[in-house]
């Protein structure tokens, strides 16, 4: 390794983003928790329309996103109506890993900081830090309904060697497990004290429907991400948002890039949110496929299922379906059913010592049950 590179680099490994490849079979792609469809053509003709008459590709995008920052906090203002946010609340980003990367590039760079997270969840959380020289505690989940142990977090974070937590890390619902923070999480996200950071991560919300933006005011130490890639179908644009105090927002103004946010990105962002209401209407669909899933999978000999409140399902094989699969540990039974399922054309994902499944179409969700039951 050269002696220029940083020499902790040697044990990380660069993220690989799950890809389809060259398939020759059609693929259900339910790996990724996408919305999927994809934007009708009405709103694809609106989008090359206005890259063809308002956009000038010689010219930088607006770096302030000032119109776009009003039209989502008009969308979070609209959707949870005791929210009270304005553009000086949001803070927007490429993707929301890079807002993830700048509120660590705020909080713990040159610190000794560390973040902490309870796993299974979220893997970017860990990977960012690394990538940056910060150290990540991990603490475990009750696998009954994959509740943070509270118990072990606040322990972490009373330990008064160094380095100390500067930052918490939830998602909610969780990935990839798909639970809502429970009533006594939110209780122990409440009692933290204001000087530790901590991030909630909405991205399911439109899933989800639900929210706790509404006590951002009781909690200027809390920070909510969102991100347009899910629900509004914009994955292949990359934008998130972040809505939080509106000092906290400067500070990640000031540690962002320049320029981070295509001009074509934010117009596509602010047309979606126009039509939030004909684009969201699928949501009925995908909470009934998600009811209907659960059922399915629950009645699958050999599979535990947990129920989601997310776009997706987190499941693993129990000691009968380990044996129906002719192995020995879960991750082997686990990887072999994910393979035999990529062999007939649905891709899952296999992630935190489970398989997450993303509820797709009413045809996918049906052929997904067919070839696990099928393997099983």
């Amino acid at each position: 390794m050269f002696s220029f590179i940083r020499s902790d680099l040697n044990n990380l490994q660069a993220y690989t983003p799950h890809t389809s490849g060259n398939s020759e079979i059609p693929l259900d792609r339910l790996d990724t928790n996408e919305c999927p469809y994809d934007l009708p053509y009405n709103l694809k003709q609106k989008l090359a329309e206005n890259y063809q008459q308002l956009i000038e590709t010689n010219r930088y995008p607006d770096g302030s996103h000032l119109k776009l920052k009003e039209a989502i906090a008009e969308y979070v203002n609209k959707v949870t109506s005791s929210a009270n946010i304005s553009a000086r609340n949001i803070s927007v980003g490429n993707g929301s890993d890079e807002l993830i990367r700048s509120l660590l590039i705020a909080t713990c760079v040159g610190s000794d900081g560390s973040i902490l997270t309870a796993e299974p969840t979220f893997s970017m959380y860990s990977i960012l830090a690394k990538t940056l020289g910060i150290p990540v505690v991990n603490v475990g989940r009750k696998e009954v309904n994959f509740e943070i142990d509270i118990t072990a977090a606040q322990d972490t974070i009373n330990q008064t060697k160094n380095p100390s937590v500067r930052v918490v890390f939830v998602v909610h619902p969780n990935s990839p497990t798909g639970n809502a923070l429970t009533s006594i999480e939110l209780s122990w996200l409440r009692s933290l004290p204001d000087y530790i950071l901590v991030v909630i991560d909405e991205a399911y919300f439109e899933f989800s429907e639900i929210s706790i933006v509404e006590e951002l005011n009781q909690h200027p130490n809390w920070v909510i991400l969102r991100t347009f890639s899910k629900a509004f179908r914009l994955a292949s644009l990359r934008i998130g948002y972040a809505i939080a105090h509106p000092e906290v927002i400067i500070n990640l103004e000031k540690v962002r890039l320049p320029y981070n946010l295509p001009s074509f990105s934010q117009a596509s962002a602010k047309l979606v949110l126009n039509h939030s209401e004909d684009l969201l209407s699928f949501i009925p669909e995908i909470l009934r496929e998600r009811s209907k899933l659960f059922t399915a999978f629950a009645e699958i000999p050999g599979l535990k299922v947990w129920e989601s409140s997310a776009n997706f399902f987190y499941v693993r094989l129990t000691n009968e379906g380990l044996k129906l699969m002719g192995k020995i540990s879960q991750d082997e039974g686990l990887n072999n059913l994910m393979q035999q399922l990529k062999s007939q054309g649905t891709l899952i994902r296999h992630t935190g010592g489970g398989l997450r499944i993303t509820v797709g179409t009413p045809g996918e969700n049906q052929r997904t049950v067919e070839r696990i039951q099928g393997i099983l």
